[in-house]
């Protein structure tokens, strides 16, 4: 454990609009006084922060069965922390989730592009020892970061969430709509669902509810909620 860096995270919830229901919460790092994740991550020494990002997660997990967690909780991973001494960050992230009576199958594993994937076997292999215990595997900023087609055919994930800034305006930006329709495509044919993230306006919204999405993150419908579950906009829990 890192001493005598104070933080403490939010909860931004995931609903299903056809269900009409929160159906999972993304863990979000913050400060103390709710500061963003880059003001933590200032405060630890770069050798120390995948050891860090593991402290926190089971910091969350706690928390979050704490605050009486009912549906899916999900985890932000990078590549390298999920092969990280053969899988050791995993492993225990699954053995505190069970201890504080969270099951594998209601674990979301998010992979984050933020950095290139040297093995994708490796990577496939412990993803795979995941979905066998029921967790499901997803791909965050889809369209953001490194090799995202790549990932997508190597890791094949449950879910991808599309990146916010693919979605940005997309109700009138004919680019990004034939794009993100060509996305969709591919999931479909693929069996992956796929998670809007971001979504911050009526407009985006309404587009992407015709294209086919029922997986909704972002302000449109709930703020995150610092150290507690945030309630969601009722109108999209009755559609």
């Amino acid at each position: 454990m890192i001493k005598n860096i104070k933080y403490t995270h939010a909860f931004q919830p995931i609903i299903n609009i056809d269900a009409g229901k929160v159906v999972s919460y993304e863990v979000l790092l913050r400060g103390k006084n709710n500061e963003p994740p880059g003001f933590i991550f200032d405060q630890v020494p770069t050798e120390r922060l995948m050891e860090f990002d593991q402290a926190s997660r089971e910091r969350a997990i706690k928390l979050a069965s704490n605050l009486g967690l009912e549906c899916s909780l999900s985890l932000n991973f990078t590549p390298g922390s999920i092969l990280f001494e053969g899988g050791k960050y995993v492993e225990n992230t699954v053995a505190v989730s069970q201890y504080h009576g969270i099951d594998a199958k209601k674990l979301i594993i998010e992979i984050t592009e933020s950095e290139a994937i040297i093995s994708s076997n490796e990577l496939w292999n412990a993803l795979n020892k995941l979905r066998r215990i029921g967790a499901t595997i997803a791909i965050d900023d889809f369209g953001a970061g490194y090799a995202g087609l790549n990932l997508l055919a190597d890791v094949q994930p449950d879910l991808i969430k599309l990146d916010m800034y693919l979605l940005r305006n997309i109700d009138k930006n004919g680019p990004r709509q034939s794009i993100v329709r060509a996305i969709s495509d591919v999931c479909l044919d693929l069996g992956i669902d796929v998670l809007a993230e971001g979504v911050e306006t009526e407009e985006e919204f309404d587009f992407l509810n015709k294209l086919g999405v029922s997986l909704y993150q972002g302000y449109l419908f709930a703020k995150p909620g610092f150290e507690c579950f945030p309630p969601v906009s009722i109108q999209y829990l009755k559609r």
